[in-house]
């Protein structure tokens, strides 16, 4: 079992509006909820504070952080897009009563429950602003220098930075995050892991802008998400056929291209193939700039070193 809290708060009594968490939480829970073919994926609670009616307190946002740490599930995700407020170099997550002396929850209140979450694998996913300061010294304390293993934090900013908000009312860590869940962070075989996204917004925001952070202590990475496939499984599976050896050359010739008679269509499937391969820079052609070439010119194509890693997973079947 699989659980995520999604948490967007733009209503507050004491802070300023926003107005674009909600908006961010809305976009993001059906990504998290669903994976590409339309499976279930993680069973989310989706809370969010637009009015005074709506509006989420403390002492209602820590029992469902307990809730989503609870025995039962062996993955937990907590997403938390609203005002982050620095205390003590901490950073608190801003509840709608928040006030200047007890803004909200504080992380290092957020690190005692997961430290003591049967739960495996979490991951802690903040756009607030002075999110960096989740896993600082002073958010973590001294019986807390290490993050507990299986936890993964990911944050939209460092702990001396705001998060900006987008003209169009969506977080702009936010925007970029659904994205990355929507198959821009996927690797070739459509798994979406929280590595993966921070590699992805870690490129999407320049060297003036904020800067997200991510801290994990883990020893595998888990799917937060499964996308299709790049190519075709099959495709991946054949690659030791095609190349008996890491290192081999796979010789083509006129036969492999369509537009050559007579039609061999065994080969021309393999090229297709090796175009899709050729896509994701898992092939390329000898001496020629496109596999085409290299069929009518009968050079031929290798793997890259992309192609050889997964090479060795089909090899050894993990893929």
């Amino acid at each position: 079992m699989k659980r995520a809290l999604v948490v967007g708060i733009d209503y507050y009594d004491q802070y300023n509006a926003l107005a674009g968490c909600v908006n961010d939480a809305r976009a993001l829970h059906p990504l998290l909820a669903r994976n590409e073919d339309v499976t279930v994926n993680l069973d989310c609670r989706i809370v969010t504070a637009s009015d005074p009616s709506t509006r989420v307190t403390r002492d209602e946002l820590l029992p469902m952080i307990d809730a989503t740490l609870a025995p039962g599930a062996e993955f937990a995700l907590l997403y938390f897009a609203g005002h982050g407020a620095p205390v003590r170099g901490d950073v608190a997550l801003v509840t709608s009563d928040g006030t200047e002396q007890t803004p909200g929850v504080q992380f290092s209140e957020v690190l005692e429950r997961i430290t003591e979450s049967p739960v495996q694998e979490i991951v802690v996913i903040l756009d607030c602003c002075f999110s960096g300061g989740a896993t600082t010294v002073g958010a973590l304390g001294t019986d807390l220098a290490n993050l507990r293993p299986g936890l993964s934090v990911l944050t939209a900013s460092r702990n001396d930075q705001t998060s900006a908000e987008t003209p169009v009312g969506r977080g702009l860590f936010s925007t970029y995050l659904e994205g990355a869940l929507d198959g821009g962070a996927a690797d070739v075989l459509g798994h979406v892991n929280v590595s993966g996204l921070y590699a992805y917004l870690s490129e999407s925001f320049g060297a003036w802008e904020q800067r997200p952070t991510f801290k994990a202590n883990i020893d595998r990475l888990h799917d937060i998400r499964t996308c299709d496939p790049r190519v075709p499984l099959e495709d991946l599976h054949n690659l030791p056929i095609w190349f008996a050896e890491v290192g081999d050359n796979f010789p083509l010739d006129p036969s492999y291209e369509d537009t050559a008679e007579p039609r061999h269509p065994e080969h021309e499937a393999i090229l297709k193939a090796f175009q899709r391969l050729r896509a994701c820079r898992l092939v390329e052609p000898i001496d020629e700039e496109h596999l085409y070439y290299a069929a009518m010119n009968s050079t031929g194509c290798r793997l890259t070193p992309l192609g050889r890693h997964y090479w060795q997973l089909a090899r050894s079947g993990r893929v």
